[in-house]
C-alpha cells in the first residue's frame, strides 16, 4: 500500500460484485477489424482478403514460346465455339441474364503446369499436388505473463517452433493462447502487443490461431490512458489510474507509443476461455464468478462494462482481477478451483498473474523480502491437488517466461 491515494497490485480487498448487466454480442477474433489501418506490418491484405493458395493459372515452361494462335475465318455453317472448352465443364455457367465478358474463358480451379518436354510441339502435363490440410486442431500452447520482455518472449516462441528467425508464425495449425499482462515493468510492452497482433493474423492465415486473454495490467493501461488522473473510489479512499499504473511498473515509453488500435484490441480481449478441458484465466481468483455463470456470460458482461467508459466501473474490474492466491491454501484452494470448474467446465484451471515464486513462498511480497531466489523456476507449477497450473514464471524477477504445450504431463 502506497498512501491513501493509490493502490499497488495485490494489496486490495475484493469488493461487491456487479449487478445484472445488459448482454451484448462480442467479438471472438482478436485481429484488427478491417476498418482499422494495419499497424503491425502484415504484408498485403488481412487474412480474409488473402488470395486462395492452390488456384494456379497455366503457364508454359521457361523459355518456351506461347504457341501462336492461327487466324481462321469463321465458317458460316458452323456455330461459334468458345475459345477453350465448355463452360459447363470448365467452370460455373453464367446466371440468367448474365453473359461472360468478351474474351473471358471460364477455367478449372486446379489447372496443370505445362512445360515443354522435348523437341517439336510435344508438351508434358503435370499436376501440382495440393497439400491436404491437417485434420483437426493443432497442438495447444499457453504463454504466461510477458510484462514487456519482448526478447525473452521471442526466444521462447522460437524454442517451441512457433515462430521462425524472422519472428513470423511457423507453426501451421497450432493454437497459442496468451494469458494476459503484456505491458508494464518490462522494457517494450507495446512491442509485445504488436507482435501478438501480427501473429494473430499470420496464424489464422496458416490454419491455426494466436489469441489472448485480458489481464489486470490491460485493464490498468486502458484506465490510465482513458481516465488519467480522474479520481476513482477505492477501498483505501481516493485513487487514480495514472498513479496506480506508475506504481505498478507503467513505462512512459509504452504510453507514448500506445495507439487507439492497441486500446481497441485490448478492450476486445476475453477474460476466460475453455480449451481442450482447460479453463484458461489470467488471475488465480474466484472473482470471475461475480460476472456470470458461463464463460460466455463472463466475457459478455466484462465487455459491456468496459464499453460504458466509466472510470469507477473500470477501476472495480481492475481491482477484482488483481486478487490472487485463491488456490494456494492446501485446505481451501482445491475447493476454490472446483467451484470455478463446476461453473465453467473443464478439468483444470491454467492461470498467470501470481508469479510461481510467490506461490512457492520463495518471495514474501511484491516489494521484495526474498528468502530464496526465483531463478530456479524452469516450468509451470501444478498445485491445488493437481487442479491448477500456474504459468507466471516471474520473468520480472529474474525468473523465466513460460511457453508450454498442453496437456501438461506432471
Amino acid at each position: 500500500m502506497y498512501g491513501s491515494a493509490t493502490v499497488v497490485e495485490g494489496s486490495m480487498t475484493q469488493g461487491a460484485g456487479q449487478g445484472p448487466a445488459m448482454r451484448t454480442e462480442t467479438l471472438r477474433d482478436f485481429r484488427v477489424p478491417v476498418t482499422e489501418p494495419v499497424p503491425y506490418g502484415v504484408p498485403g491484405a488481412l487474412p480474409e482478403e488473402a488470395p486462395v493458395y492452390g488456384e494456379y493459372p497455366a503457364y508454359y515452361g521457361e523459355g518456351a514460346p506461347v504457341p501462336p494462335q492461327p487466324s481462321v475465318p469463321p465458317q458460316p455453317s458452323a456455330p461459334p465455339q468458345p475459345p477453350m472448352g465448355d463452360p459447363a465443364a470448365d467452370g460455373p455457367a453464367p446466371v440468367d441474364g448474365d453473359e461472360f465478358d468478351e474474351g473471358y474463358t471460364p477455367t478449372h480451379r486446379d489447372l496443370p503446369i505445362i512445360g515443354r518436354g522435348g523437341p517439336g510441339d510435344t508438351v508434358q502435363v503435370q499436376y501440382v499436388p495440393q497439400e491436404a490440410p491437417a485434420a483437426g486442431p493443432g497442438p495447444l500452447y499457453v504463454v504466461g505473463d510477458v510484462h514487456g520482455y519482448l526478447d525473452e518472449l521471442v526466444h521462447e516462441l522460437q524454442a517451441q517452433g512457433l515462430i521462425d528467425a524472422d519472428r513470423r508464425w511457423s507453426a501451421g495449425n497450432a493454437r497459442l493462447w496468451f494469458l494476459g499482462d503484456f505491458t508494464d515493468r518490462g522494457p517494450d510492452g507495446i512491442g509485445v502487443i504488436d507482435l501478438v497482433m501480427r501473429l494473430s493474423a499470420e496464424a489464422a492465415a496458416a490454419g491455426g490461431y494466436c489469441k489472448a486473454l485480458m489481464g489486470n495490467h490491460e485493464l490498468l493501461l486502458i484506465g490510465a490512458k482513458r481516465f488519467g488522473d480522474t479520481p476513482v473510489a477505492s477501498g483505501a479512499g481516493t485513487a487514480t489510474f495514472q498513479a496506480a499504473w506508475l506504481l505498478n511498473g507503467g513505462q512512459r515509453t509504452d504510453m507514448e507509443r500506445l495507439e487507439d488500435v492497441h486500446l481497441q484490441w485490448m478492450q476486445r480481449l476475453d477474460a476466460a476461455v475453455l480449451e481442450d478441458g482447460h479453463l484458461l484465466l489470467h488471475s488465480d481468483t474466484t472473482a470471475y464468478l461475480d460476472y456470470g455463470d458461463s464463460v460466455e456470460d463472463v466475457n459478455d458482461t466484462i465487455h459491456e462494462l468496459l464499453n460504458r467508459n466509466d472510470a469507477d466501473i473500470t477501476w472495480d474490474l481492475f481491482r477484482k482481477f488483481t486478487k490472487r492466491f485463491a488456490f494456494r491454501d492446501e485446505e481451501t484452494g482445491p475447493q476454490a478451483v472446483r467451484e470455478l470448474l463446476d461453473t465453467y467446465g473443464g478439468g483444470r484451471v491454467v492461470h498467470g498473474h501470481s508469479p510461481i515464486p510467490y506461490l512457492l513462498g520463495e518471495v514474501g511480497t511484491e516489494d521484495g523480502d526474498e528468502t530464496r531466489g526465483p531463478e530456479a523456476v524452469n516450468g509451470p507449477h501444478v498445485y491445488a491437488e493437481g487442479l491448477a497450473i500456474a504459468m507466471d514464471g516471474g520473468v520480472t524477477m529474474a525468473g523465466k517466461l513460460l511457453v508450454v504445450q498442453l496437456p501438461l504431463n506432471d
